[in-house]
């Protein structure tokens, strides 16, 4: 990883131009496709359904008390998200060829991997929807099945970044480079199917997943610039501005829901650019709130199956503080009641 960062003002200015554009196109693009999806959704009852077994198959009483007004609510909104994201993109060769831009988001070294992993989990994503609205009993895939996608995709993101691209080490800022050789291929897959998980587990608010995101991909998207890594901050910037949009419409009362296809989609892709920032190391403090909400998921379980009791009411931590009384709005901020 190289700080070391030197460009003149009208080169600055160009980026900057490019990277605040595409933000806004995307911000647009996913508020005008709002209304006709949203009609969408309702035509096909694509509506969320509440799950009535928690993680470890026993019932989940608390979170039905919890959430039984949400029932109903459409979901699967995170396509938005994508879709606008890998729509831009990949059209975007096709403006080079004709003139409408000077060169291509769709780069081998930048890009390649975040739109596979993008498109790839968005995909597993919405077939965990699919089945949710199906039947909402278990919410949709097994968590095993799950698992084994995810590690999947992260097995191959993994050999394509060391074999291709050549990656073999993480950056320890302050000391430098480490090779781990083709142990990165491991730490890849985990990367990517923690990150998967943690955006999944902390969906579960109006507008709390989301918000996360915006933050999580602007600090990614500008230490990809500082790196020189132009098309690839642009690529954060298009999730920016669409993930904002889609804000708008999922900030309580939410018109619907991100789904699995939005958040398992965006939590590996936030994982796939670290991995390709080498700021590994950096992204706990980045995604500070994912990775809490994620420990207390795991604590929960693990305390549970150890010594038969709970660390928290209701995990994640969220709906800890739900089931003490707090308002949703006050979840997620600096508030305290």
């Amino acid at each position: 990883m190289n700080f070391e960062f030197s460009i003149d003002i009208g080169t600055a200015l160009r980026h900057f131009s490019l990277i605040f554009g595409l933000a806004i196109t995307s911000f647009f693009v996913v508020t005008l496709a709002t209304p006709p999806f949203y009609r969408f959704l309702n035509h096909f009852q694509l509506k969320k359904r509440l799950r009535t077994e928690a993680a470890d198959g026993k019932s989940a009483p608390i979170f039905l008390k919890l959430h039984k007004d949400k029932e109903g609510t459409p979901t699967m909104g995170g396509i938005l998200i994508w879709a606008t994201a890998a729509f831009i993109v990949l059209l975007s060769p096709l403006a080079q060829k004709f003139g409408i831009t000077k060169f291509s988001l769709f780069n081998r070294n930048e890009t390649y991997l975040p739109v596979f992993t993008l498109l790839a989990c968005a995909l597993l994503g919405l077939a965990d929807d699919f089945l949710n609205i199906m039947n909402g009993k278990t919410k949709g895939l097994r968590v095993k099945p799950k698992f084994l996608w995810l590690t999947l995709f992260g097995i191959l993101g993994g050999l394509w970044f060391h074999f291709k691209l050549g990656f073999d080490f993480i950056h320890i800022p302050g000391l430098g480079n480490f090779t781990i050789g083709a142990w990165y291929i491991v730490l890849f897959a985990f990367i990517i199917v923690a990150s998967a998980n943690a955006v999944n587990i902390t969906d579960g608010l109006d507008g709390l997943a989301g918000g996360l995101i915006v933050i999580s991909f602007i600090a990614l998207g500008i230490i990809a610039y500082i790196q020189g890594l132009v098309i690839l901050a642009a690529f954060c910037a298009i999730i920016v501005g669409a993930t904002l949009a889609f804000l708008w419409f999922n900030i309580p009362p939410a018109l619907f829901y991100m789904g699995d296809t939005g958040a398992l989609a965006l939590g590996a892709t936030m994982g796939v650019i670290a991995m390709l920032t080498n700021s590994i190391l950096i992204l706990p403090f980045i995604a500070f709130v994912f990775v809490l909400e994620a420990f207390s998921s795991l604590a929960q379980l693990l305390w549970k199956k150890w010594f038969n009791k709970k660390i928290f009411i209701i995990a994640p931590l969220h709906h800890h503080f739900e089931a003490k009384g707090w308002p949703e709005l006050d979840v997620g901020s600096v508030r305290n009641r």
